[in-house]
């Protein structure tokens, strides 16, 4: 019997992204298994999404340990004793050291609400429409050392309005992160991303060209 893809969420928030992962995965359209939810921090509201789901969580408070790398090391241990194929960051507000990605090379992803390489960091949706852009959109990326600076698996275009504001913006950027992140956690689960360079492969995709999402399915 195939042993299951297992992964592991790590958010710091509400869990909204951690939230759409496990309602595809619980319709049958994802194929994983949810096997862990850590946040750094205690009130979470991932920790509870996660509770009501029979998922089983672990909170390591950030605040806890004396530096990143001691904080990272504990990460460690416990994503190794679950035995993770794959480490998702949702809203996980941390950034990881070496101990983490040497730990786990090419095995975390993260969603950024931006088009990168444009607009990486903090406040995004601000920096998009203070500089004029007339898109933004949210990217799924693997985590190297930089910030925001990993391969790019998926994105999705969401054009700025003139009436925006961050919050509005941010809004429907988060329907978009709902739709293409489990759509990145299923091409990995299934086996089709190579990675070449910068450059993300997906095996066996098709579909329009022109589409706001890109690659489609």
């Amino acid at each position: 019997m195939k042993k299951p893809f297992r992964i592991a969420v790590l958010a710091s928030g509400g869990g909204t992204n951690l939230q759409s992962i496990i309602d595809q995965q619980q319709c049958g359209r994802l194929p994983v298994d949810v096997t862990l939810v850590i946040s750094n921090n205690p009130g979470a509201g991932a920790l509870v999404r996660a509770q009501q789901a029979g998922i089983n969580t672990l909170c390591i408070n950030h605040r806890n340990y004396p530096n990143r790398e001691d904080f990272d090391r504990e990460l460690v241990n416990a994503l190794q004793q679950a035995d993770i194929d794959l480490i998702v960051l949702a809203g996980f507000m941390r950034i990881l050291t070496p101990v983490m990605l040497q730990a786990f090379p090419q095995r975390i992803i993260n969603i950024h609400p931006a088009l990168l390489p444009a607009f990486p960091g903090l406040d995004v949706q601000q920096q998009a429409i203070d500089y004029g852009a007339r898109f933004s959109g949210c990217t799924v990326h693997f985590v190297d050392a930089g910030v925001d600076t990993g391969p790019i698996i998926i994105q999705a275009v969401v054009p700025i309005l003139p009436d925006d504001s961050a919050a509005t913006l941010a809004e429907r950027i988060l329907e978009q992160e709902h739709r293409i992140y489990p759509q990145a956690i299923q091409w990995l689960a299934e086996g089709r991303v190579k990675i070449e360079g910068r450059n993300v492969l997906i095996a066996n995709t098709s579909g329009d060209k022109t589409a706001l999402v890109n690659p489609t399915n």
